[in-house]
């Protein structure tokens, strides 16, 4: 797949713009106007910055208004064309995108814009220059790239051809299979966009809402799908509006568009088979079968809180490690590890975060694979010096700078515990309280990344995007939305915040970046494992008794369980599977907790509970006398 990209859809200035997309690893680059004209520089100052990037400048865009116009407004148009050949000529690039005419001015009629192009044509091919043509969804009398298409067809000029946009025909839901019949030579350039589906004015939502394919909602595959059927070879070029990527890093947003694509090819090859859309294969989404171990950084003196905090929630040091200051605490099939090391990467990520969930590790088919396929799609490797007859464990940066360690039980990786560590034990009888894998691990990261890390996530793993939902704080909105498998083994929260005064934003803010804010842990039985996490030490949050009178009514639940569930701080929810119920910590630090679950054939995460928690554990993390609105 040859990869191309609209400076329109990311932010900066042009130089800014053009050195951002070659970092990322685009081939080539499509000049929006706008991006030209505030740029203080000839056209073919352009041109060269370009090249020097190592970029091919695909395409220049729009020309707009020009087929079907009455005189004397049509031969305004050609003298507009010549001009904006000049400038081509002189960027050095021989395309240019003619969007269909919205102007109150137009007139319909096939044969009438087919002459004009045809006319166009003959103009463009004494210069050597190529005329694209695109079906605008909102367009006067062209709206569909069915009409454009027979346009092109009956302009009958090999200068000029068509270009698809599969935001202009998705929108619409017109058939993506009408463009397997188009031959692949009268296809110039194909622009690719996704976006959520919101039920909105087209125009509006094309120049708010798009976003990278697989960002969305729109059956982009199954379009692209339809383009290399054709036996298209050309690039496929990002064009987006957004107001969040217009406000973001121009350098993230374009890695996150290049990822897109790569993602994008692979799925078209699969589905497809090899031969479509030529390019590196890649091995298939990691399959996760559960979380092998979550590590925190920390100090010597941070640690004892922790570790104290550790075992009221039932977990017992199992062992150290051979060569670094990491204690391994064990319960069930959960491993957490707490790493005291100030040498290595956890000391640097203390240093800058203070005590912090800094890395996951995640149990996958095929541990070398999985880093493979993450590094074919733009993840960065990551790797430390070990010591003699310890493992490398394969691992990619993650949210936050943070690390996911990747391991598989085929190999010694599984083994990593027994090989790195040497068994020691806590002194006394400490027991379980029940605990038995990891249910979920929360992120919270700027509002501003969400889209980022919902990409990394899908493209590398094989898991899906949940729809977004809105967790209610008392000091604005969280956005959250799940990455998750069909088996529940891989289960990750995205919460986005927008504002520091909320409790995700606080936790942003005070730890200075994005990270896991909170661990999710099941159990069988949630009573049991309340009493015995009481007989432990264990304070959980305090609930509001006004939350179970509500709870209560809401769902009709027998007294008596809501009484328990009071008695121990037991939050409830229920959906169209079942039933849940949660219990948390307080907070630890700036803002991290820990969450105990049943689930009884639910599937959600407790959404509407989270406002109540939200307040009780900002309540708690308030100092007397500070105001309610200082977190």
């Amino acid at each position: 797949m040859k990869t191309s990209i609209a400076t329109v859809t990311i932010s900066g200035e042009l130089p800014e713009k053009l050195e951002a997309i070659a970092r990322a690893g685009f081939e080539g680059v499509e000049i929006f106007e706008n991006d030209f004209l505030a740029f203080d520089g000839s056209p073919a100052d352009v041109g060269r910055l370009a090249r020097d990037h190592g970029l091919e400048i695909t395409l220049f865009q729009p020309f707009r208004d020009f087929e079907g116009m009455p005189e004397p407004h049509r031969s305004r148009t050609f003298d507009r064309a010549e001009r904006k050949f000049d400038l081509m000529q002189e960027l050095g690039t021989d395309l240019v995108l003619v969007c269909s005419n919205v102007s109150p001015a137009a007139q319909g009629g096939i044969d009438r814009a087919a002459a004009d192009f045809r006319e166009l044509g003959e103009r463009a091919a004494k210069r050597g220059l190529r005329v694209g043509y695109e079906a605008l969804a909102w367009g006067r009398h062209i709206n569909d790239h069915r009409d454009a298409w027979e346009i092109v067809r009956r302009a009958d000029h090999p200068n000029i051809g068509l270009i698809l946009d599969s935001f202009h025909t998705l929108s619409r839901k017109i058939d993506v299979n009408s463009i397997r019949s188009i031959p692949r030579e009268k296809i110039f350039i194909v622009q690719l966009a996704d976006a959520p589906l919101i039920d909105m004015d087209l125009l509006y939502w094309s120049r708010h809402f798009r976003n990278m394919p697989g960002e969305g909602d729109l059956p982009v595959t199954a379009f692209t799908e339809a383009v290399a059927a054709t036996g298209y070879d050309g690039y496929f070029s990002l064009e987006i509006f957004n107001d969040q990527f217009r406000g973001g890093s121009s350098r993230a947003i374009a890695a996150d568009g290049h990822r897109s694509l790569i993602y994008l090819g692979d799925q078209v090859r699969r589905n497809l088979g090899a031969d479509y859309l030529a390019g590196a294969a890649m091995p298939e989404r990691a399959d996760v079968s559960g979380v092998a171990f979550v590590e925190f950084a920390t100090d010597l003196d941070e640690s004892t809180e922790l570790m104290a905090l550790l075992r009221a929630l039932g977990f017992r040091k199992t062992a150290v490690h051979r060569t670094k200051s990491v204690v391994l605490f064990e319960q069930g099939g959960i491993k957490i590890l707490v790493n005291i090391d100030q040498a290595g990467f956890a000391g640097a990520a203390y240093a800058v975060h203070g005590t912090f969930a800094y890395a996951i590790a995640l149990l996958v088919d095929d541990a070398s694979k999985a880093q493979e396929r993450a590094i074919a799609l733009d993840a960065e490797p990551f790797a430390q010096p070990v010591q003699d007859g310890e493992l490398q464990l394969p691992a990619i940066r993650g949210v936050g700078g943070g690390v996911i360690y990747l391991i598989d039980e085929k190999t010694p990786l599984g083994r990593f515990s027994e090989i790195d560590f040497r068994p020691e034990a806590d002194e006394g009888d400490l027991t379980s309280v029940g605990l038995m894998r990891i249910d979920h691990v929360a992120q919270t990261v700027s509002y501003d990344e969400m889209l980022t890390w919902l990409l990394f996530y899908t493209s590398i793993f094989d898991a899906h995007k949940t729809p977004m939902v809105d967790i209610i704080d008392p000091a604005g909105v969280v956005r959250s939305q799940v990455v998750e498998n069909n088996t529940g083994t891989l289960r990750i929260t995205m919460n986005g915040a927008e504002n520091r005064r909320t409790l995700a934003g606080h936790f942003i803010a005070e730890k200075f970046g994005s990270g896991i804010q909170h661990i999710a842990f099941e159990t069988k039985d949630i009573f049991e494992t309340a009493a015995s996490l009481s007989r432990c030490g264990f304070k959980s949050l305090h609930i509001s008794s006004n939350y179970y009178d509500d709870v209560e009514a809401r769902f009709g639940l027998d007294p008596e369980l809501t009484e328990r569930m009071k008695a121990r701080n037991i939050l409830y929810d229920r959906d169209d599977h079942g039933e849940y119920f949660q219990l948390y910590s307080g907070t630890y630090g700036e803002g991290f907790f820990f969450e105990v679950v049943e689930r009884r054939g639910y599937r959600g995460y407790g959404a509407a509970n989270a406002i109540f928690r939200i307040a009780a554990l900002k309540k708690q993390m308030r100092p007397e006398g500070l105001p309610k609105d200082a977190l």
